[in-house]
């Protein structure tokens, strides 16, 4: 019923084209008139993944382009995020000059935003790249795979996931990081491949179920696809590809101040001023953002979260989990509240299907809710969704 009320609205709409003349959006825009429900032809994928936003996959990341009309619009002094996630809000932020907070739970979030964020020495990074890659193709040509000692690892993980040659590449490159200036940026450039390197359908990279070790019939590709057996080529391409996004970055970054915490949201330590909030908070029972990662976490041998995430899949849907759900996120919104400024604003994307947002019961009121018709979604989900952007004020 919800899906269906929304989507009754929304197609109404699409008799007018969507709107995509961001720079033109002001204090002034009546957001209402503008129709946001954009679809491949409004806003390619290039659009989508522009500069740092495509360093690495993150499911249920809502699109820069979201971000940036709200932005515009209510021109914030400091916003914040307190489910940040991969960054969206916080690299839209400072590209408009905005200072910025983000909070999250999982560290390698933070890591990822702290990346997309940070300020890079162009002339130094690339010399590290240089560097990097040069080391990694002359372990390639003298097949040090076959016979390189500090290359065996026993987590099981990674033992598992990876092929024998792709497990040394991935480890060679990883005990070559301590030796650069830019230890995250290349931590990110490692995940990233580990990703695409895991032997694991093409079709089905965000949740594989079991290790794909026979080739198989590819529906992304319509033909017979074979496990992957190096990590080379996406080594190689994702060192030189985010080079390129953090240049194209730093052409537009501002001097804004980015914040990013790891914390538990409904604990951390905020300043005082926050006069907007513009986040998306984890659907409850659909990603389990820990999991998401495990590559990454296993590689880097990072902290584990984990049993602290909110509305985690792992949890399901039943009632027992809807209340366990709406109150850390009211906590987070109580807790967040104490650090805004009078009359601040509040933006939640969120499908709320279940209708558990209610913002009297965390100081807030409701100004106003606009919904669109996400029409990209991630693998092989192609079923129509519908999200709502909750626009409350501090009461």
């Amino acid at each position: 019923m919800y899906d269906n009320v929304i989507a009754q609205n929304i197609a109404k709409q699409y008799k007018r084209n969507p709107f995509t003349d961001f720079a033109r959006i002001n204090t002034n825009t009546n957001i209402e008139d503008l129709n946001l429900n954009w679809r491949e032809r409004d806003l390619p994928e290039m659009q989508r993944t522009k500069h740092v936003h495509r360093l690495h996959p993150y499911m249920g990341k809502f699109i820069p382009q979201l971000a940036e009309v709200f932005l515009r619009k209510y021109n914030p002094k400091v916003v914040y995020d307190p489910f940040c996630g991969s960054g969206t809000t916080l690299v839209e932020a400072n590209a408009l000059g905005i200072a910025s907070i983000g909070t999250d739970i999982s560290i390698f979030n933070t890591l990822l935003s702290k990346v997309k964020t940070s300020e890079y020495n162009i002339f130094l990074l690339e010399k590290e790249v240089k560097d990097i890659l040069n080391k990694l193709s002359i372990y390639m040509s003298n097949n040090l795979t076959n016979n390189s000692g500090h290359n065996i690892t026993q987590n099981q993980y990674i033992k598992t996931w990876f092929a024998p040659n792709t497990q040394k590449e991935l480890l060679f490159y990883l005990s070559l990081i301590k030796n650069y200036t830019y230890k995250d940026l290349f931590k990110i450039i490692l995940s990233r491949s580990a990703r695409s390197a895991r032997m694991v359908t093409h079709f089905d990279l965000d949740f594989p179920k079991m290790p794909q070790v026979q080739p198989y019939f590819c529906y992304k590709h319509n033909r017979t696809c074979k496990p992957v057996t190096s990590a080379y080529k996406f080594l190689s391409h994702y060192t030189l590809d985010t080079l390129e996004r953090i240049k194209e970055f730093s052409v537009i970054r501002t001097k804004a101040n980015v914040t990013v915490n790891h914390a538990d949201s409904r604990k951390v330590d905020l300043p005082k001023g926050i006069d907007m909030v513009f986040t998306s908070p984890p659907y409850i029972g659909l990603i389990d953002y820990h999991e998401q990662h495990k590559y990454a976490y296993e590689l880097l041998g990072l902290q584990n979260n984990e049993i602290k995430e909110i509305g985690a899949a792992k949890n399901g849907q039943s009632e027992k989990a809807k209340h366990e759900y709406i109150k850390g996120i009211n906590d987070v919104l109580l807790h967040t509240r104490n650090y805004m400024t009078q009359n601040g604003l509040v933006l939640i994307v969120v499908h709320d299907k279940f209708g558990l947002y209610k913002p009297d019961v965390v100081g807030f009121k409701e100004i106003k809710v606009i919904n669109r018709h996400v029409n990209r979604r991630t693998g092989r989900r192609s079923t129509p969704f519908y999200e709502s952007i909750l626009i409350w004020q501090k009461i």
